[in-house]
């Protein structure tokens, strides 16, 4: 079952995306200790995703397995924070491709009104039991009946085959010197709902 995720429950829900990226590609390009990743993917995910608390727009299945932090239309992350948290955390030596990258980022995000996913996540033990999936279905019903699109970049190759099944398209590939593959995905909405 999804729901929305109160600012009161944002720590707990925050900690679940914390457990879905430890394997992440791009997340460990950017943090590759341990240490490292587990000190800053917490503020990046505030950053990144944390006005959807603020917006309501932030779901979670049964005892937070999974959560999804959607961005309704007109709401960005906050660049000013992840800027000062790259700048903080990423290697130096880094930091050039880092940047390259969120600029490749900027240029296919869509500039009419969309719904967009920075992030979304599992915990380990419960993957693959479809709730990745269920959070998917839960927002993007909504992206029908208003008929929006959705935008999301997968930073995860295995995650890709999900997002087409739900009517993602790949937009590109998005690689900068060492980085590893992100792909900007978009969903336009179905017209049969």
């Amino acid at each position: 079952m999804v729901r929305s995720t109160p600012v009161a429950e944002g720590d707990r829900a925050i900690q679940t995306v914390v457990l879905a990226f430890a394997g992440d590609p791009m997340a460990r390009w950017s943090w590759p200790s341990a240490a490292q990743y587990l000190s800053y993917m917490p503020s990046m995910t505030r950053a990144f995703g944390g006005r959807a608390f603020e917006h309501g727009t932030a779901h979670s299945t049964d005892d937070f397995a999974g959560v999804a932090l959607w961005l309704p239309p007109g709401v960005s992350p906050d660049e000013e924070a992840l800027i000062s948290l790259a700048e903080q955390s990423v290697a130096g030596s880094l930091q050039p491709e880092v940047f390259q990258v969120f600029e490749a980022m900027g240029t296919y995000h869509p500039k009419e009104p969309h719904w967009y996913l920075p992030l979304i996540g599992v915990d380990p033990a419960h993957q693959g039991q479809g709730h990745g999936a269920a959070l998917l279905k839960f927002a993007l019903e909504r992206c029908d009946r208003d008929r929006v699109p959705a935008y999301l970049e997968s930073t995860n190759p295995r995650n890709i085959s999900l997002y087409k099944r739900h009517g993602f398209e790949a937009l590109g590939t998005i690689q900068v010197g060492s980085s590893p593959p992100l792909v900007p995905m978009l969903r336009k909405p179905l017209s049969n709902t």
